[in-house]
């Protein structure tokens, strides 16, 4: 099959897939706002869809616009992002909120370069809300995105460690010449990633496409390198979120019993840290603006901002 046929092919019958396969997220629906889609973009980094649900649908009923996120305070803000991870992403969607409600109207920008100048937001999340809330054909590249790519194409088990101009290259080459067909393509590449041609158990028989895959008809050989998985137990990753645990739920703790109510909430599993990994973690939160420390008075506290 020659190069065009086979781009030809794969358009048709992974966007006839998606229309079929696809889930019914919240964020896709035709009634929902580009801030509906740049707080979903920000909350999906890293994170699954089945804990973002709940916790998306809340923060929309709560702050329908960048005006009523900017104006929260950060403490309700990070106790509002819950346990999704990585709270400083609460923080850098609430700065992005302000620069959206001062400088541009209280509305998302549709421009990619705009969005690209908001804090928090990186190259994939401007590609990926100029693109899902505003139909502009950017070249949205995810880690989903590129697998699927590796395999259809490259005939490679997985994309290489960190995104490369070879991806990015691919990636352009196959979006389809028509704007509109180019989002939907962007959603339903990435959907097929997610849903079949995952990481681990990839379905070849439920994919659209398996028949045209050159990773299957290379024999699908091993991934070129061995995955690592990111560590938790133990790390201050860890540690750091017992202690945000504890400050979402009273707002202010002692320095010294820091120790005792992670232990008694349970939170760091067998791990004891010792009380030098405990004082890092606490001087990284406040580094990161996620706490305060007040020294004055007779105990040190830890608090959440504002």
């Amino acid at each position: 099959m020659s190069a065009p046929a086979l781009t030809s092919t794969l358009h048709r019958r992974i966007s006839s897939w998606f229309d079929a396969q696809g889930r019914d997220l919240p964020w896709r629906r035709p009634e929902c706002s580009p801030w509906g889609i740049l707080v979903s973009e920000i909350m999906l980094q890293q994170t699954p869809v089945v804990r973002v649900l709940p916790v998306w649908t809340a923060w929309l009923d709560r702050w329908p616009s960048p005006r009523d996120l900017a104006a929260e305070s950060p403490a309700e803000v990070i106790r509002a992002w819950g346990r999704l991870g990585y709270p400083r992403r609460a923080l850098r969607l609430q700065a992005a909120a302000a620069e959206i409600a001062e400088a541009h109207g209280n509305e998302v920008p549709a421009d990619a370069a705009e969005l690209l100048a908001l804090p928090g937001v990186g190259t994939y999340t401007a590609a990926a809300v100029a693109c899902f809330a505003f139909d502009r054909p950017e070249v949205v590249v995810d880690t989903n995105i590129r697998r699927v790519h590796a395999r259809l194409v490259s005939g490679r088990a997985l994309p290489e460690k960190s995104l490369t101009a070879a991806e990015m290259a691919l990636a352009r080459d196959l979006m389809p010449e028509d704007p509109d067909q180019a989002c939907r393509w962007n959603a339903s590449v990435m959907e097929l990633g997610a849903l079949v041609c995952t990481a681990r158990s990839p379905q070849c028989g439920q994919c659209p496409v398996a028949e045209v895959c050159a990773w299957r008809a290379a024999g699908m050989p091993a991934p070129h390198y061995t995955p690592t998985g990111q560590a938790w137990a133990g790390t201050d990753r860890q540690v750091r979120g017992a202690i945000m645990a504890l400050l979402r739920e009273s707002g202010r703790v002692l320095v010294a019993d820091i120790a005792a109510r992670t232990a008694e909430a349970g939170t760091l599993g067998a791990h004891t840290p010792d009380a030098a990994q405990f004082e890092r973690c606490a001087a990284g939160l406040v580094a990161d603006g996620l706490a305060c420390r007040d020294d004055e008075g007779p105990e040190p506290r830890l608090s959440l901002p504002g």
